[in-house]
């Protein structure tokens, strides 16, 4: 079982470091797949530099945690992704975004899975 974990785990690192390194390679599309336009000017930069270092961090952590097998590393990365995913339900209730349930589910399930697979690794001192 752990070694299912550590693979799915792994793919998850995977995605999201082709999805970052997207953002520096081609950012509109990077936007598109999200569902936004590639903003203008300083917003550019900030939405390429915010965007891209999400997930290149999460896509680092993940699979710095992959290799080490360190339980330590798995969480950072599942409560950025459930935090996401509760940013955008409060974005869908507050500011009349609309609700982006496929990327909200994403999020909570490979944050389940980076849970759980951090559960099933040994406790470091």
């Amino acid at each position: 079982m752990n070694t299912v974990l550590r693979m799915l785990s792994a793919l998850a690192g995977i995605l999201f470091l082709v999805t970052g390194l997207r953002w520096v390679i081609d950012p509109e599309g990077a936007a598109a797949g999200l569902g936004m336009d590639l903003l203008e000017g300083l917003g550019r930069s900030s939405q390429m530099g915010d965007m891209g270092v999400f997930f290149l961090a999460i896509a680092a952590m993940i699979l710095v945690g992959v290799i080490t097998l360190q339980r330590r590393w798995f969480y950072v990365p599942a409560l950025m992704l459930m935090g996401a995913a509760l940013l955008r339900v409060l974005a869908w209730l507050l500011h009349d975004a609309v609700l982006a349930g496929e990327f909200i589910v994403l999020e909570l399930v490979v944050g389940c899975l980076l849970l759980w697979t951090a559960s099933r690794q040994p406790a470091q001192p």
